[in-house]
């Protein structure tokens, strides 16, 4: 299973110089129901809703969504093990409590602090 962020969801929706390989799209996804805020966000912030507002949605389709429970918002309150950004440490948090069910997880992220936040914790990370 992979742990998907924005930013991977993003540079696939915006095209951007790297994207994602088109096999990912085929594998399990997961993420935070953070992912949609995230992504709608960014989306209309940059007055793309018209023309790409379709594709979000047929994205964000495919990707199991983790609710913010109180024990992922707890976990997100806990020390990590580099300094992290508010929305990271929730996507790890989220993360962090899949894994805890016994469930196997890679993380599928751009970002390079995430995926030294990621490493940090024990996460492998997915091949883009």
């Amino acid at each position: 299973m992979i742990y998907i962020d924005s930013s991977v969801v993003l540079a696939q929706l915006l095209a951007e110089d790297r994207v994602p390989s088109p096999l990912l799209w085929s594998r399990v996804l997961v993420s935070s129901r953070l992912l949609v805020y995230e992504t709608w966000n960014r989306i209309n912030a940059r007055g793309l809703r018209s023309t790409h507002s379709d594709a979000l949605q047929r994205i964000l389709a495919g990707i199991a969504l983790a609710e913010m429970s109180g024990r992922v918002l707890g976990r997100a309150l806990e020390p990590m093990p580099v300094p992290m950004r508010t929305l990271d440490a929730l996507h790890l948090a989220t993360a962090d409590f899949i894994r805890s069910q016994g469930i196997s997880l890679e993380i599928a992220t751009f970002d390079r602090r995430m995926s030294e936040a990621a490493s940090a914790l024990g996460f492998c990370l997915a091949s883009l």
